[in-house]
C-alpha cells in the first residue's frame, strides 16, 4: 500500500480534530479526543519507516510497554485505516478480510508467592495446565476436510464488527472488536459441515504438565517465562505465560537486595562477659554459631549489629552472596530475680558506679509509669492552628493597634 495517499489522508484527519472539539458540544468531546490520540499513533507508524517495517512484521504487539516505540496494544493500525476511509491493509476501498490480527497471541500473567527459603535456596516446581490447542482433525480450519466455507453474514466477511464502547458516564466511542460469528475468520461452516473434534472451534482444550524453575537468588518482581504456552490461536504464535514472584513475608528474615537482618537475643550475662551459640537459624536450616566477644570486643549493647560476611541472598547466575545483619535485643532479668539472695545488692558493688547527678537550683520527685512510644506527640490539645475564639462578651470593642 502506498504509504504518501494515506499521509496526506491521515493530515487532512488530523487537521480536522485539531479543530473538531471547539466545534462539538461538551459531551462529544471526550471521545473526539479519544480518536484524535488514535490517529496521532497510526500516524506515527506511518511516518517512520522502521517502525512501519516493524509492524508489517509483528503487528501492534511489537509495541507493547517495554518495546521500541512505546506504543500500547489498544491501537491497531489497520483497525483506525479501515474506520476512518474504508481502508485495509488490501488498499483503497478493499474492505478485505477486515483488521489485521495479531502474529502473536496474549501473554498471561499471573503472581506467584514463594517464601524467602524457597529465594535463597531455589526451587523447581511441576503444576498441570488447561490449554487451547489447534484441533488436530482440522488443522485450525473448523470444518471437515473437503467442506468449504460460507461468508460470515454478521461480519460480511470482515472477521470484525463496529461496537460501541464506554469511555466515561454517558459517553461512548466506537471500536472495532471480533467478531463472535465466526471468532475472526470472516467465514462460517454449516453445523453439519463442522470438524466432529472441535464443533468448529478451531481449537480444543489439552491438559499439560508444565515445570517452573525458580532461580536461587531470585527476589520480588522478577518474571519466570513458559514461552509459548499460553493458549494457541490458528494463525497466530502463541503468547507465553509468565508468574510474577511474590516474596512472603518471614517470621524471622528482613530483606534488603542480597542481604538479611534479622532480630537476635541475649541476656544480660551474654551481653556483658560474653556467649558461644548459635544465634540464628539459616533459611537452608543451618545453625549460625557466633562466638563473642571476638578480637578485643566489648559488651553488646541494645541495638548493637552484629554483620556476617557472606551469609545474605545469594547473587543470581554467580557465588558471590550478601551479608547477614544480626540486630542485638538484650533481655533483662525481671524484679522477681534482682530481689532473691540479694542479688540487687550483690549487681551495684558489681557494676560502675553512677556519675556525678546533675545539679540543679529546684528539684521535682515525680511518679512514672512503663510506657512506649506510641503515644509519643498526642497530648498536643491545641490542634486548630491558627484560629481562635474570643471568650468575651459579643458586644466587647475590638482589639485596637497599640499606639506608637
Amino acid at each position: 500500500m502506498a504509504l504518501q495517499p494515506l499521509r496526506k489522508h491521515i493530515d487532512r484527519y488530523q487537521a480536522a480534530l485539531s479543530s473538531h472539539p471547539d466545534k462539538v458540544g461538551e459531551d462529544e468531546r471526550a471521545a473526539a479526543e479519544i480518536k484524535f490520540k488514535s490517529v496521532s499513533k497510526a500516524y506515527e507508524i506511518l511516518s517512520d519507516d522502521d517502525k512501519r517495517d516493524l509492524y508489517d512484521a509483528q503487528g501492534m504487539s511489537a509495541f507493547e510497554t517495554g518495546n521500541r516505540g512505546g506504543m500500547s496494544m489498544d491501537v491497531d493500525l489497520d483497525d483506525i485505516l479501515a474506520q476512518m476511509f474504508g481502508m485495509g491493509m488490501n488498499g483503497p476501498g478493499q474492505p478485505g478480510p477486515g483488521p489485521r490480527r495479531p502474529r502473536r497471541g496474549a501473554d498471561v500473567e499471573q503472581p506467584y508467592t514463594v517464601t524467602l527459603e524457597e529465594l535463597y535456596k531455589g526451587k523447581t516446581t511441576k503444576f498441570a495446565s488447561k490449554k487451547n490447542i489447534i484441533c488436530s482433525r482440522c488443522k485450525g480450519k473448523g470444518g471437515k476436510e473437503d467442506a468449504k466455507p460460507r461468508q460470515c453474514g454478521s461480519c460480511q466477511g470482515r472477521g470484525m464488527q463496529g461496537g460501541l464502547k464506554t469511555v466515561g458516564p454517558g459517553l461512548v466511542t466506537q471500536e472495532t472488536v471480533v467478531c463472535r460469528s465466526c471468532k475472526g475468520t470472516g467465514n462460517v461452516y454449516k453445523e453439519k459441515e463442522r470438524c466432529k473434534k472441535c464443533k468448529g472451534e478451531r481449537v480444543v482444550e489439552e491438559k499439560k504438565m508444565l515445570e517452573i524453575y525458580i532461580p536461587r537468588g531470585s527476589k520480588e518482581g522478577d518474571r519466570i517465562v513458559l514461552e509459548g504456552e499460553a493458549d494457541q490461536i490458528p494463525d497466530q504464535e502463541p503468547g507465553d505465560i509468565v508468574f510474577n514472584l511474590v516474596e512472603a513475608e518471614h517470621s524471622t528474615f528482613r530483606r534488603a537486595g542480597a542481604d538479611l537482618s534479622a532480630d537476635v537475643h541475649v541476656n544480660l550475662s551474654e551481653a556483658l562477659c560474653g556467649f558461644s551459640r548459635i544465634l540464628v537459624k539459616h533459611l537452608d536450616g543451618r545453625g549460625i554459631y557466633v562466638k563473642h566477644p571476638q578480637r578485643g570486643g566489648g559488651p553488646l549493647k541494645p541495638g548493637s549489629v552484629i554483620k556476617i560476611a557472606g551469609e545474605g541472598m545469594p547473587h543470581k547466575k554467580s557465588e558471590l552472596r550478601g551479608d547477614l545483619y544480626l540486630v542485638v535485643n538484650i533481655d533483662f532479668p525481671d524484679r522477681e530475680w534482682l530481689m532473691q539472695d540479694g542479688r540487687m545488692d550483690k549487681l551495684k558493688d558489681l557494676l560502675p558506679k553512677s556519675e556525678d547527678p546533675i545539679q540543679a537550683e529546684t528539684v521535682d520527685e515525680v511518679d512514672y509509669e512503663h510506657s512506649n512510644l506510641d503515644d509519643f506527640g498526642s497530648g498536643d490539645q491545641d490542634d486548630q492552628g491558627d484560629q481562635w475564639e474570643d471568650e468575651g462578651d459579643e458586644d466587647s470593642a475590638q482589639p485596637q493597634c497599640a499606639q506608637q
